[in-house]
């Protein structure tokens, strides 16, 4: 069963952020990201499929009825969608409360039906433990191949691999061997990395000449606090790559309980915050400069993590740079687990039909291709207060949703943070790449005037 294209079969999800709880804290409206999965909402258009969704909150109706908008049978659906909440928006991370609520996981037990999988957003060992308690396999890797998903296993696999790489050093933890890698290294700055740090947050750009001079994309780090998380997590450092213009591909591949490992997409990342380098959206395809080489790349890790055993969605990060032979594209980061990119190209994939092209990294919906501009962090004071319903409402009639004859236009996500911090995220899909820019573009500009 493939998350993104079932046939029949229970998709127990299960959108815990079993991150780092730290770090978590600094994401505006953390909570709404167990809605990044609700795309999975779209494979009940397969009447054989039934969907069974767990959240620390209620999910309010308004956004069910969204994401059943796009199916051609909504009542059906409705049948076959169970929702589990919590009720507690303090239950995190979601997992560890479940385990603590006999009553609800007897409710999930009685809701799994036939052959099922459990989708985790982030998998550890309390979603491991849950689905040994269901007695239900897991769609994503194990927690025994955590270590390749962090920036020192990352190195490793690259190596293996045989993907290009910024020069660097792994599996650092004390101060001394820190400072012997900064020195190692040429150039004027290096990056240090907390090795399970998600969305860039875990960085720090060193200056060589003046050690008080650290940049570190959480704003409100320390160093004191940032040496304590290196001597707990490990960290890498490497060269900062100096070179202008640089670019931040990133590609999104699967593995299937078979072991078949394929490429699902090739990404540009949209990056911001005080520092440059915390993620906020991206655009579909990746570059053609540079699209073949990161598809390349990207298809030998899976490969290598297939060989494994490691099952399930994942995004590998990448830097890409002019060279004197063309494009270059270096390894800066494997993501084990699902991650910004996911949802995106699940609401593509699941709303136009389109299939990926490996030859030409395309997706292709039937002759026409599709592509597509995404953001996480789109906000507007005007829309603070306001329902999701009301507010989806009010981007169909200036003609911001879904054309479903065309297979274009918009699909919206993380709707439940709209009330509280007027925050959405949203997915424009076009014809070319200019129709799904202008599209986005329109959509910041009509949302903010609401």
């Amino acid at each position: 069963m493939s998350i993104f294209e079932p046939s029949e079969g229970t998709l127990v999800v299960v959108p815990s952020l079993s991150l780092p709880q730290d770090e978590l804290r600094r994401i505006k409206a953390a909570r709404s990201y167990e809605e990044r999965l609700l795309f999975l909402l779209l494979t009940l258009r397969e009447p054989g499929v039934k969907v069974v969704y767990l959240s620390s909150v209620p999910i309010d109706p308004g956004i069910i009825d969204y994401y059943f908008s796009f199916l051609p049978d909504p009542e059906d659906a409705a049948k076959r969608l169970t929702l589990i909440t919590l009720d507690d928006p303090w239950s995190q991370p979601l997992t560890r409360t479940l385990l603590s609520r006999p009553d609800v996981l007897e409710q999930l037990r009685a809701e799994i039906d036939g052959d099922a999988l459990l989708v985790p957003f982030v998998l550890s060992e309390l979603e491991e433990e849950l689905a040994s308690s269901l007695n239900v396999p897991i769609y994503g890797p194990a927690t025994s191949f955590a270590y390749y998903g962090s920036k020192s296993g990352a190195r490793e696999l690259g190596q293996e691999a045989g993907v290009p790489m910024a020069r660097g050093f792994g599996d650092l933890r004390t101060p001394l061997e820190i400072e012997e890698a900064v020195e190692a290294l040429p150039g004027e700055r290096v990056i240090i990395k907390l090795n399970d740090a998600y969305s860039g947050l875990g960085n720090a750009i060193v200056t060589k000449s003046d050690r008080s001079r650290i940049d570190f994309s959480a704003g409100d780090e320390t160093w004191d606090a940032f040496s304590a998380k290196i001597r707990d997590r490990g960290a890498v450092v490497e060269e900062y790559i100096e070179h202008r213009p640089l670019y931040y591909p990133s590609a999104l591949a699967a593995i299937s309980p078979g072991g078949q490992a394929r490429v699902l997409a090739t990404h540009d990342q949209v990056l911001g915050g005080d520092s440059g380098q915390v993620y906020q959206g991206c655009t579909f395809p990746a570059a053609p400069e540079y699209r073949a080489e990161v598809g390349a790349s990207a298809g030998r890790i899976a490969r290598v993590l297939a060989e494994r055993g490691v099952v399930g969605v994942f995004g590998m990060d990448f830097f890409a740079l002019k060279a004197d032979a063309g494009y270059a594209a270096l390894l800066c980061e494997i993501n084990l687990r699902i991650g910004g990119t996911t949802h995106p190209y699940g609401a593509v994939t699941l709303t136009t039909g389109a299939v990926y092209d490996p030859g030409t990294g395309l997706l292709m919906a039937g002759d026409q291709p599709k592509y597509y501009t995404a953001t996480d962090n789109y906000a507007a004071g005007c829309l603070r207060g306001r329902t999701p319903g009301e507010v989806m409402r009010a981007a169909g009639r200036l003609g911001l949703g879904f054309d479903h004859e065309r297979r274009t236009g918009n699909v919206f996500h993380l709707l439940g943070a709209i009330p509280e911090h007027g925050k959405l995220g949203f997915t424009s899909i076009g014809d070319s790449r200019q129709e799904a820019d202008e599209l986005h573009a329109l959509t910041r500009r009509l949302l903010s005037a609401l």
